[in-house]
């Protein structure tokens, strides 16, 4: 055990890849790495900063988040609060808080922002219609998850640093995946993980990475994986469909049946079904653990 708590090992730093040595090495295996050089050349390197973001986008309404737990009267992705950018963007800037903004499309306000990065030639063709931002402050994380869609993402960070642990889809039974979802179980405390309590997790192997100003992510389709804010930090994510159609097909009934029936059973059942999901997933992790 190491960091965390967690087997973990360092997830590499390339840059100068080839199309060839990108796929071979890490799309086809679907292992993580990080990019030093994808988003070299971007405009948004020098430009975007929280003052960019401020004069752009300060007027817009932003939907906010925390730490808290799933509540059974919300849908899922529901936000908490909203505020304006501007002020966001100040209280990012004050010191620590648990606020963040996740899946934030600023590009269908501000089009053109689009004009300011671009994808490498030897990188798989990306949905350039979904860009996707995120912003958090210090001390704020993004639960253990993965993402819904099964696309390949790219992740980019900006201002700020933040750290990454990354774990293997095959794990998802020893990580307490709740069934209906795709996250964990949210008591687990993935800082300093309680192996007594939750034992399965020590069937577990995991990756990290410390992200800095320009470093690039690659997270495989079904990456499940947890970030920390280490400073207030915004990072824009790029998505690519997985050449399987195993997985695209997966992607496609997560979002069209898995989750519209989770909304629905939360809506009847209320907490006994957030419970009951709870203790499944605790049963199914901790099947045929000596």
């Amino acid at each position: 055990m190491n960091h965390m708590g967690f087997d973990l090992e360092p997830i590499p730093r390339v840059k100068g890849l080839s199309k060839q040595e990108f796929e071979e090495n890490y799309i086809k295996p679907r292992k993580p790495v990080v990019l030093e050089d994808f988003a070299k050349g971007w405009p948004a390197l020098d430009k975007w900063d929280m003052d960019f973001i401020r004069k752009v986008a300060g007027n817009h309404t932003v939907p906010l988040y925390d730490n808290s737990k799933v509540d059974y009267s919300k849908k899922v992705n529901e936000p908490i609060a909203e505020m304006k950018m501007s002020e966001y963007i100040d209280l990012l800037e004050s010191g620590p808080t648990e606020l963040r903004i996740f899946l934030y499309n600023i590009f269908k306000h501000i089009p053109e922002l689009c004009d300011d990065f671009q994808v490498p030639r030897w990188a798989p063709r990306v949905l350039k219609q979904f860009p996707m931002m995120f912003f958090g402050g210090e001390g704020s994380n993004v639960f253990l998850h993965y993402d819904i869609d099964m696309s390949h993402v790219f992740h980019t960070n900006f201002v700020g640093k933040k750290k990454a642990l990354l774990f293997d889809h095959k794990y998802k039974r020893f990580l307490y995946r709740i069934p209906f979802g795709v996250h964990n179980i949210e008591d687990i405390d993935m800082d300093n993980p309680d192996f007594e309590k939750w034992p399965a997790l020590r069937q577990v192997k995991g990756y990290s990475a410390d992200l800095g100003h320009g470093d690039t992510l690659f997270m495989p389709s079904g990456m499940w994986h947890y970030m920390k804010y280490l400073s207030g930090s915004f990072s824009l994510s790029l998505r690519a469909l997985d050449g399987s159609l195993a997985r695209k097909l997966q992607g496609l009934y997560n979002v069209t049946v898995m989750r519209q029936f989770d909304n629905v059973a939360r809506k009847i059942g209320g907490q006994s079904w957030i419970d009951y999901k709870d203790e499944w997933a605790i049963r199914r992790a901790e099947r045929d653990l000596t």
